[in-house]
């Protein structure tokens, strides 16, 4: 049996990213060597505790943040957004 990933190509290919931030005290390594391939028609979820990284990992693919290292694949008819978790574009 051929599998249908092998015949299509990865709309998002994240390979080895990483995403340093740098403050007063010194580094915080937010993300480190992630990789991932998402093909069409399937669907992910990014699961895990408070800080590991999933919303830096968002905000990376929408262009909010600049990786630090890594190489991130698009397909150019991708569009990507999101919504936070906890609104703050309003005080209300």
């Amino acid at each position: 049996m051929i599998s249908l990933k092998k015949l299509n190509k990865p709309i998002l290919k994240i390979s080895n990213l990483s995403k340093t931030y740098y403050d007063i005290n010194g580094e915080i390594e937010a993300l480190k060597d992630i990789n991932l391939e998402v093909y069409p028609n399937e669907w992910i979820s990014i699961i895990g505790p408070s800080g590991c990284g999933k919303t830096t990992i968002l905000s990376i693919l929408s262009n909010l943040e600049d990786k630090t290292e890594g190489t991130i694949e698009l397909d150019n008819s991708i569009k990507i957004g999101y919504m936070l978790q906890k609104d703050a574009l309003y005080p209300w």
